[in-house]
Order: structure tokens, then C-alpha cells, then sequence
């Protein structure tokens, strides 16, 4: 079985919703970047650890938050040693809209993991109208109106979230070998 790792920043409790599910699927540990935009050495541990890493982040003003953004930019260590060369790695974001430009915070995801070297999982399905709802192929998007609490996140954004931690991890599962 691969060890995966969910690392992501939430700032109202959506992305952790959505984060729970993914982590869920993939039989992964969670790892929450602080208010700060920083992890701890053992959270760091966890990381180097594992065979598959899922990114997270709300979308805010179409890109990722500042604090992951931070913690994208702290891997700039484990770039300058290939540490998570050939990890897999998979995201998902949440926001109040829709589009919310969301897919710039996945492909700003995607283009941290191709710095890294590491190897990008896709959605595991097509848009049946429940699993996969707002139809992105790139990674987990999940939305929910900008007043409502987490706990409104439809239930097919959820379910989207916990399929495709499971893909993540398959993946990782095959290339381990």
C-alpha cells in the first residue's frame, strides 16, 4: 500500500472539508498548513515520506492562498535535492463560484509538481452530473456559495474528492510496485 499525504491551507474550514474526503479515499495522513503558512519539522517528515502527495488550497482571487503559496515556495529545498522526484501528486481546491477561476489554482498545483519532478494524477471519471460536477479532468474542483459553511458542500463535490484521493493512491500503489 503507498503512504500518502493531503498537505493543504483552509480558511474558513472548506478546503479541510474537502481535504477530509480526499484523505479518506486515499487512506492518507492530513497535513494542515497553520494560519502562518508554515509546517512543522514533523509535518515536513511526513512529506518526505510518502509515495503520493495531494495539494490543496482555496482559490482566492483565482490563485492559490498566500499561505500555500508559502509553502509551495519552502519546497524549494527539496527541489535543489530532487527529495520528491517521482512522487505522485494530485490537488483539489474550493470555491464560492462556480468557475472562481479555480482551475489557475490547479494548474498552479500542476506546475509545482512538474518543478518537483513528480507525476500528476488526473480525475478517475467523466461528468455523470454527481461525481465530477463542475468537470474538471486536472484535478478535484468543489464549490459551494460564498455564505454558506462547509458543511453545504454538495455532496457530489465530496464524493468527487473521496474518489479521486482513491485514484491517487492506486497510482501510487502500481508505481511502488
Amino acid at each position: 500500500m503507498a503512504q500518502v499525504a493531503v498537505v493543504f491551507h483552509s480558511g474558513y474550514g472548506h478546503t479541510q472539508r474537502v481535504a477530509q474526503f480526499v484523505a479518506e479515499g486515499a487512506g492518507a495522513e492530513l497535513v494542515a498548513i497553520d494560519a502562518d503558512g508554515n509546517l512543522t519539522d514533523a509535518q515536513w517528515a511526513t512529506l518526505d515520506a510518502a509515495d503520493a502527495i495531494i495539494f490543496g488550497s482555496p482559490t482566492y482571487m483565482g490563485m492559490a492562498s498566500w499561505q500555500f503559496k508559502k509553502f509551495a515556495d519552502a519546497t524549494s529545498k527539496k527541489w535543489f535535492t530532487s527529495a520528491w522526484k517521482d512522487k505522485v501528486a494530485g490537488g483539489f481546491t474550493c470555491s464560492a463560484s462556480p468557475s472562481g477561476d479555480k482551475l489557475s489554482t490547479i494548474q498552479y498545483f500542476i506546475t509545482l509538481a512538474m518543478q518537483q519532478a513528480m507525476i500528476w494524477v488526473g480525475q478517475p471519471s467523466l461528468n455523470d452530473g454527481t461525481i465530477n460536477r463542475l468537470g474538471s479532468n486536472s484535478g478535484v474542483m468543489a464549490q459551494v456559495g460564498p455564505t454558506s459553511p462547509a458543511e453545504d458542500i454538495p455532496q457530489g463535490d465530496l464524493d468527487t474528492a473521496k474518489a479521486y484521493g482513491a485514484r491517487v493512491a492506486q497510482v501510487a500503489a502500481k508505481l511502488r510496485g
